[in-house]
């Protein structure tokens, strides 16, 4: 099986009666989705995306209302299907699966989390948890004991009995989570699963949720409105105007090197301080960057991972450079205060 469990290559998605005229049109004349809407009354939701996500990857598309994002991550589970494109989730090919296939898929391999859970009201939380389960014909004994080990992950115990109505939002949000890792699936599809809760709810829950994906190592396409939660979460981010793809690389890529200027008015008020590492600023030790006569014996030592954030607290300890390792502990290269000074300003 392939590294990348979910692949997509050249995927379009038309809306409208027209939509195969409009998607002939789009290729032999390369009409943008003003021309489309205009001359078939089609609306372009998303045109020609293309990437793959890793085994174990937090990838957030993000992008504002209107961006194809929410239509996008539709397409992998197939709730929509695409005009046009390739879409392999798993190594299979998902326009290829049969009903029953499908059913399957969803079911076993792939969860979903929305914004609004759709909990069922007159089921007790540990009920809607084992939903699914029973759905497929778990036995009762079973899917119980499967709907409190999940309910174990999100920190619900003692809230089994507890109706969704006398749950917190943040609470229902996690019967939701749980509901979907019931099934131990492979892939996770989040779409705005916080964007209602309340800031200091909303951090607990996102850092809850990185520590559990990375401990069950569950790959995940989350979607969001807001840089910093992709910034907290993502491994990657990938940033959508109008239905494009309009760049995909690390939080680190993304702030320090814009595509363009729509990308650039998005990041412009990220900091640097917890988004860039000590690898990315740090120079090679040599005679150019170890002053002469200077004993670095007794110097503090960070990994190479440390942020900008922790370097300072780390560099303010000591008159020496701050003394970058590796993995293995092995020295890899130095950072003065000038450097440092450098990469909080965000200077190349």
């Amino acid at each position: 099986m392939s590294d990348d469990v979910i692949q997509l290559e050249g995927v379009w998605k038309i809306f409208g009666e027209q939509s195969d005229e409009a998607m002939k049109a789009v290729v032999e004349e390369g009409l943008d989705k003003a021309a489309v809407l205009e001359r078939f009354g089609c609306v372009v939701g998303i045109a020609n995306v293309s990437f793959t996500v890793a085994r174990g990857e937090i990838f957030c598309i993000m992008g504002l209302s209107g961006s194809g994002k929410s239509t996008l991550i539709r397409h992998l589970n197939r709730l929509i299907e695409p005009t046009a494109g390739s879409i392999k989730v798993l190594d299979r090919d998902m326009s290829a699966l049969s009903h029953n296939d499908l059913r399957d898929v969803r079911a076993k391999h792939i969860g979903m989390v929305f914004q609004h859970m759709a909990l069922l009201p007159h089921r007790t939380v540990l009920d809607n948890v084992a939903f699914p389960l029973e759905v497929q014909g778990v036995p009762k004994f079973k899917r119980w004991e499967i709907s409190q080990h999940a309910l174990e992950l999100v920190n619900l115990v003692g809230y089994e009995d507890r109706r969704p109505n006398e749950l917190s939002g943040g609470m229902q949000q996690r019967v939701g989570l749980a509901r979907a890792l019931a099934s131990d699936p492979e892939v996770l599809l989040m779409d705005e699963p916080f964007s209602a809760l309340d800031p200091l709810i909303r951090r607990e829950l996102q850092n809850q949720f990185v520590s559990l994906t990375k401990k069950l190592q569950k790959t995940t396409v989350f979607i969001t409105h807001d840089l910093d939660e992709a910034i907290r979460i993502g491994d990657r981010i990938a940033i959508m105007k109008d239905g494009h793809l309009i760049q995909v690389g690390t939080p680190e890529q993304i702030v320090r090197h814009p595509a363009d200027d729509y990308v650039a008015e998005f990041v412009k008020d990220i900091s640097n301080l917890k988004l860039i590492c000590a690898h990315t600023i740090m120079q090679d030790m040599n005679s150019d960057t170890v002053p002469a006569g200077v004993n670095l014996a007794n110097a503090p030592r960070a990994d190479e991972n440390t942020n900008l954030e922790h370097l300072i607290d780390i560099a303010i300890t000591s008159e020496l450079p701050v003394i970058i390792t590796d993995a293995a502990g092995a020295d890899i290269g130095i950072i003065s205060k000038d450097t440092l000074l450098q990469g909080i300003k965000g200077d190349e």
